[in-house]
């Protein structure tokens, strides 16, 4: 398997630090609010690399934080008047309502910042003594940016070009722009933890290498995140964990691509501003995956209206042909393929490869898709022009459909709950069919069309029988 190396810029071979097993470290949300499109893509798609790695017979340890103490979270909570862990515990909450929605499963280890304090003040203490790091007299501790060689090895830009935007703020006693916090003091008001440098709160950057050294050891296998997390967040990262442990933080760094809303930035000044929970009210949580699954991770996707449409009609088709496959099943005869079958599942196989071989090229969802609605096109025109195939093979083609789209997180519902007219529509298809069993063709037309028209319950005769289902709204 080759993944695109943000370090190394151009696609490497996957070799893990143990071989059989996958230590991968991915940022999560600021638990503040509900998290945005945006969040999505990054969540969706790390929990997909993690799927494949599982998949492909690896042993995963995935580990996603929460950011739960920060500016956003304080400020939150002054607002509401409560403190900072009940605005956290109620969007770490929501969070997990959300990913669930989108088919997340959740990471071996959701370690939150104010449950590390011991490891971060651990790191802090050894930047400290190794001269990496400095503590002013009100308690805030910077990282001394320039005692790293290597910064900017993963944002590929010098030093010198780096420097050129930064500043020192008011109030701010860096030694040098470049500096940045890995502890707050405390100012009134604020939750705080005791360091021996004094009391305070971590840095955002500084969770993250705490986070990974606990959970994970000092060198991981993969570290991801959005592409906006490159620079300052994850090369901070990188300099503060190598010069605490004197070793290599991370193999491969994956970033995936930003998304614009109608080919614009998200801005709330835009107006184009969306939260998970309210495009899942619109679409459905499980399109808005497909849609971040319908392009390549690391390609620019364009969230619109016309994009999540799409989306749904594809992920609609595929329902379709997997009730249709589940439908023939439950009538059909035969549990030993027929030689021409068994030679239909070989070529079927071919879809599998097609779909391994993407994935393994830089986890490439575009073209393992393309290789699924192959599958699906070759396996409905076998199976319509063999209505009497054997439930040997029809569950063989239904189990290679579930296990391609159950890597990608997608068409494995099924709709537990029982219809409410279900006896009604029943006893209207049996009318219907004693009614083209006499001719009564007008009136079988008349059953189709209320069905239809009236109850919006679409029917379809098969040798097995008459379907139905509902016309998706």
């Amino acid at each position: 398997m080759k993944l695109f190396n943000s370090m190394t810029r151009q696609k490497d071979e996957f070799i893990p630090i143990t071989p059989g097993e996958v230590k991968m470290y991915s940022c999560g949300p600021t638990v503040y609010n509900y998290f945005h499109i945006g969040n999505a893509r990054p969540f969706i798609v790390f929990d997909l690399l993690r799927r494949y790695f599982e998949y492909r017979g690896y042993k995963v340890t995935f580990v996603q934080n929460f950011t739960d103490i920060d500016d956003k979270v304080i400020n939150k909570a002054n607002d509401e008047g409560v403190t900072y862990d009940v605005i956290a515990d109620r969007y770490i909450k929501e969070y997990f309502v959300d990913a669930e929605g989108l088919g997340i499963r959740r990471a071996s280890i959701h370690p939150r910042a104010t449950e590390t304090m011991d490891a971060i003040i651990d790191i802090v203490r050894k930047l400290i003594e190794s001269g990496h790091a400095y503590a002013t007299p009100e308690g805030d501790v910077y990282f001394r940016t320039k005692t790293f060689e290597d910064y900017g090895k993963l944002s590929h830009q010098p030093l010198e070009d780096l420097q050129a935007g930064a500043r020192i703020s008011v109030g701010e006693r860096k030694e040098d722009p470049m500096d940045f916090a890995v502890w707050k003091a405390a100012k009134p008001g604020e939750p705080f933890w005791d360091a021996p440098w004094g009391k305070g709160r971590p840095g955002w950057h500084i969770e993250c290498s705490a986070m990974v050294n606990k959970y994970l050891g000092e060198t991981i296998d993969i570290h991801g995140g959005g592409l906006d997390l490159t620079f300052p967040h994850h090369e901070n990262e990188i300099a503060q964990s190598e010069c605490a442990n004197g070793c290599t933080f991370a193999h491969y760094w994956v970033h995936n691509g930003f998304l614009t809303i109608d080919n614009e930035k998200m801005s709330k000044s835009k107006g184009n501003f969306f939260m998970v929970r309210d495009a899942a009210q619109a679409y459905g949580y499980e399109t808005i995956r497909m849609f971040m699954l319908s392009a390549h991770y690391r390609t620019p996707l364009n969230y619109s209206e016309e994009s999540l449409k799409m989306s749904k009609t594809s992920l609609e088709r595929l329902y379709e042909s997997r009730n249709n496959l589940e439908f023939r099943i439950e009538k059909a005869v035969g549990n030993e393929t027929t030689a021409e079958e068994a030679e239909k599942l070989t070529a079927l196989g071919a879809y599998k490869n097609k779909f391994i071989d993407a994935m393994d090229d830089d986890l490439n969802t575009a073209d393992a898709m393309s290789a699924i609605f192959e599958l699906v096109r070759d396996i409905n025109a076998y199976t319509g022009a063999h209505q009497d195939a054997t439930r040997a093979f029809l569950t063989a083609a239904h189990g290679l459909f579930m296990e391609l789209t159950g890597v990608l997180g997608i068409a494995q519902k099924h709709d537990d709950t029982v219809d409410p007219e279900a006896d009604r529509i029943e006893e209207l298809i049996a009318q219907r069919q004693a009614a083209k069993k006499n001719k009564d063709f007008a009136e079988a037309d008349r059953i189709r069309d209320l069905l239809l028209n009236d109850m919006g319950v679409l029917i379809k005769d098969t040798r097995q029988g008459t379907q139905w289902s509902r016309v998706s709204q």
